[in-house]
Formats: C-alpha cells, structure tokens, sequence
C-alpha cells in the first residue's frame, strides 16, 4: 500500500524529532521506515501502529541510538586509542603517586618526585581525558549533563593545583583554592543537583 504525503512527512517528522544530526543517516532511516511501513500497511493495523513497530524494530532503545552506533564505529580506532591512553595514565598516576607517597613516609630517595609525577599525571592528563570521554558519552544527553562534567573536571584540577602549589609552596595557592571552591560549589554543584532532581521526577 502506497504512502500518502503526509505519511511520508509524518515519518520525516517523527525521525527529525529524534535528535539525530547526521543528515545522511536521517535520510537512510527515514527511506527505511518508509519501506517497512509501506509493506505492512492494510494488515489490520493503523499508520502510526506500523510506524511504531518499525522503529522498535529498527531501534529498540530509541532512533537516537543508531547515530551513537554509528559515531562509534566511524571512531572505534580513535576511541580505542584514547580509552587506552585513559587506563594507562590512571594506571601510571595512581602508581606513582603510591610510590612516592610510600619513598616520602621511609624517607627514601626520589619520594618527593614520584608524589609529584603522580600528582600532576592524574590531575593533568587523567582527569581530563575523563572528563572528554564521559563528555563525548553525553553529547546526546541534556544541557546541564555536559556543564556539570565540564565544571566538575574544572574544579578538579583547579583545587588539585591548589594543593600541589601548597606543597610546593608557590604563589597563588590561596587564590586556586578560592576558585576551586567558587568552581565546585556555584557551578559543579547546582548542575549536579539539578540532574540527580531531574532523574528522580522523571
């Protein structure tokens, strides 16, 4: 059974709706719900009923999904690259700084520079590469799910130079700890609380 026009457009409609960006992704799937639908239309059913059974079909956790999938394939090298870097730097920051923390408490040599190395690695590098691979995550996802990575990532780092200009005993310590907080507590915080209401409302 052929497709009116406003079918047509309805199915235009309900795939545009979805969130998908990639224009030639949208067009392939829409193509594809026209043909799945056309074919099962006169069976007893309504438009909308056979459209509905086509994207759960086609989708079952959502049209949306399909372009994730997509983005990962058309990236798998590269994600597997920087997931790859995450570990390993965690692995590495985390190591170091055991061990430093261990050489500064038996008051062996090269203690303060392990500490160090494994300080500025997880704060530096980890952290951030964390945060892009959580931000990546929630590209699809609400505002406020991207700022509060951003922010929380932020005042992170902000607060973790802050104590190492402590130790270090550099200036503008007092003036990265400020921040720190300011960051932490005006920005990361309300975005934080915001989702975890909006979660339990939904």
């Amino acid at each position: 059974m052929k497709l009116t026009p406003e079918q047509e457009e309805a199915i235009e409609q309900q795939v545009y709706a979805s969130g998908i960006e990639i224009e030639s992704l949208r067009e392939d799937i829409v193509d594809h719900l026209c043909c799945v639908v056309e074919s099962n239309l006169g069976k007893g059913q309504s438009f909308q009923q056979v459209l509905n059974e086509a994207i759960a079909d086609l989708a079952p956790n959502g049209l949306a999904d399909i372009q994730t999938q997509t983005i990962f394939l058309l990236n798998a090298k590269r994600i597997l690259i920087m997931k790859k870097m995450l570990y390993l730097t965690g692995f590495i920051g985390a190591v170091a700084l055991t061990a430093g923390t261990l050489f500064k408490l038996l008051h062996w040599p090269y203690g303060f520079e392990l500490f160090t190395l494994g300080f500025l690695t997880l704060l530096l590098v980890f952290i951030p590469l964390l945060a892009f691979n959580r931000y990546k995550v929630a590209l699809a996802k609400a505002y406020t799910e991207r700022m509060k990575i951003i922010l929380g990532a932020a005042s992170a780092i902000i607060t973790g130079l802050a104590g190492l200009f402590k130790v270090l005993h550099l200036m503008g310590a007092n003036m990265l700890l400020i921040l720190g907080a300011l960051v932490f507590a005006f920005g990361f915080l309300p975005f934080l609380f915001f989702t975890m209401y909006k979660k339990s409302v939904a």
